[in-house]
């Protein structure tokens, strides 16, 4: 048997690799040691701070339901021939503010003049008939009776002649009150006939607010007042008409409230009243309990001699109490506009 003998190498890192191999086992203990501990959190002051406090309590108040509506003039019309004839002019101009009596529309209608003189006419034919019966009554060559025939005559003729006058009136429209017009339907030599829509015109003053109020809701009393909010004003209005029977489709009743004569409103603007509905239990706290960081709102609780933080929401706000919606119960004791130091956890002392 041949054994070979191999020679026995020995590697020998050079200076430059020692250097390197130091610097590291060095980061590497530096890596793996502790570096400073966190500073310690300031402790609560042991002083307690001085406080007011009020209790959480329970309040009933009436609550509401906002009922949209539409406000409206008490005086809206719309205008429509009575006769048949061709539009000969027109004072009709949208937004225009009319008076009373002006008139604003003129037909042309000829059969109508025909019409009166021949009712003018007959009027003083029928009257010269009673005058001779009347004269030969008295003459003794006629009877009574012919007399009454002859007046009866003239009381019809008299009154034809006033019905062709009342309808040649008919072809001068003026409008009804004063107000301003809001819709022109016709122009001059379009055709007019009875029942044909001319023009519409609403008032300027006694607006009212025309709400859908659902059957479920009770109707206060006629002339109570009622808030409504018209864009971003509130007014108060009075209760002036109410339905007593519901729609049978929508399950509301009509309702009007009629509202100041300086309210901010026009016609067709969208109106919301706030419409009382039952009476509701509420959590009430002074408003000066509760503070507001950012959108957040917080009170303190007492418990234990300590003030704890609590956030809350509230809900309606009623001089100087808010209700308080979620984050509180009754009986609870709430810190009376605390101290701006007062922190969570803090000890305080009750002052009256």
């Amino acid at each position: 048997m041949t054994y070979r003998i191999f020679p026995r190498f020995t590697l020998r890192p050079s200076a430059a690799a020692r250097r390197w191999l130091a610097l590291a086992s060095i980061l590497l203990v530096a890596g793996c040691s502790r570096g400073p501990a966190p500073p310690e959190p300031e402790p609560v002051s042991s002083a307690p701070v001085p406080v007011q406090v009020a209790r959480v309590a329970t309040s009933t108040a009436p609550s509401f339901q906002a009922v949209a509506g539409t406000i409206r003039p008490y005086a809206h019309a719309i205008l429509a021939a009575k006769v048949t004839g061709t539009v000969a002019s027109t004072s009709l101009v949208v937004g225009k503010v009319v008076a009373a009596g002006d008139v604003l529309v003129v037909l042309q209608a000829n059969e109508l003049g025909a019409r009166v003189s021949q009712a003018q006419a007959s009027l003083r034919q029928a009257e010269r008939e009673f005058e001779r019966e009347r004269s030969l009554e008295a003459q003794g060559a006629t009877t009574a009776d012919s007399v009454r025939t002859a007046d009866d005559r003239r009381q019809q003729a008299r009154a034809a002649a006033e019905e062709a006058a009342a309808m040649s009136t008919y072809t001068r429209i003026a409008a009804p009150f004063a107000g301003v017009i809001t819709a022109e339907l016709v122009k001059p030599g379009d055709l007019a006939m009875p029942g044909r829509a001319l023009f519409e015109i609403e008032g300027l003053d006694r607006l009212r607010a025309e709400v859908q109020v659902p059957e479920s809701l009770a109707a206060p009393e006629l002339g109570s007042t009622l808030n409504l909010s018209i864009g971003a004003q509130l007014v108060s209005g009075h209760l002036v008409e109410i339905s007593p029977a519901a729609d049978p489709v929508s399950r509301t009743r009509l309702a009007k409230v009629e509202l100041p004569a300086d309210a901010p409103a026009r016609s067709g603007q969208f109106a919301r009243v706030q419409w009382p509905a039952a009476q509701k239990s509420a959590l009430v706290v002074p408003a000066n309990a509760v503070s507001v960081l950012g959108q957040m709102e917080r009170v303190f609780v007492v418990a234990d001699a300590h003030a704890h933080l609590r956030f809350v929401k509230t809900g309606a706000v009623d001089g100087d109490r808010v209700e308080i919606t979620s984050g509180l119960d009754a009986g609870e004791t709430v810190v009376i506009a605390p101290p701006f130091a007062l922190r969570d956890g803090q000890r305080v002392e009750l002052r009256p």
